[in-house]
């Protein structure tokens, strides 16, 4: 299936984030299967741990830059070394797809990874991936879109709905709808030169 992209659109002080029970209804809404991977933005992808590990599609693919929203000893243990014969640049976070785990640390940083790649040159092809590619790195590319790309919550699920069924965990999607309010605050606040 070819890469779909959303119409850009930008919240107005009117709309307000939904409630998480609205937020679960766009995303439980006319679901597929999840694939081992899907496009979600131009040179962004969101998959799974087999194809974290699957250097030979990672190579077709041309990704360049690997964010793991599931490192550490006891989840996915790939890390640098584990691509060394890649030339691939890797950011691991270690996150449980647990609904208390606090992810709003790591938006930013998320944000800035993959922003900083696909910024580049535009030959730069981001993977990110936790275990599924449902939760956790659901939850950080609809923070990238937030972030970097100025989407609200909701245009940022249906962006990555198109071409990916997501599902991030309720804390995770909770810490995103308090993530919009300070985002929207910020770039009001850029836009009047403040910043």
């Amino acid at each position: 299936a070819a890469f779909k992209q959303p119409p850009a659109r930008h919240l107005t002080e009117e709309e307000k984030t939904p409630s998480l029970t609205e937020l679960r209804q766009i995303l439980w809404m006319n679901r597929k299967p999840v694939a081992p991977f899907n496009q979600v933005w131009p040179n962004l992808y969101i998959g799974d741990e087999s194809v974290a590990r699957d250097k030979s599609t990672l190579s077709s693919l041309g990704v360049t830059h690997i964010l793991n929203a599931a490192a550490g000893r006891h989840r996915i243990n790939t890390g640098q070394e584990f691509y060394s014969d890649l030339e691939v640049e890797y950011h691991g976070i270690e996150a449980a797809d647990h609904p208390e785990f606090n992810l709003r640390p790591f938006f930013t940083c998320a944000a800035q990874f993959i922003n900083s790649a696909l910024k580049k040159n535009g030959q730069c092809r981001v993977f990110v991936h936790c275990a599924m590619g449902v939760s956790r790195s659901g939850a950080l590319v609809l923070a990238y879109l937030m972030i970097s790309q100025g989407l609200s919550l909701v245009d940022a699920i249906i962006a990555v709905r198109l071409n990916r069924d997501i599902g991030p965990n309720s804390g995770f999607l909770e810490q995103l709808r308090q993530l919009e309010p300070l985002i929207q605050v910020k770039n009001k606040t850029f836009r009047r030169g403040h910043f």
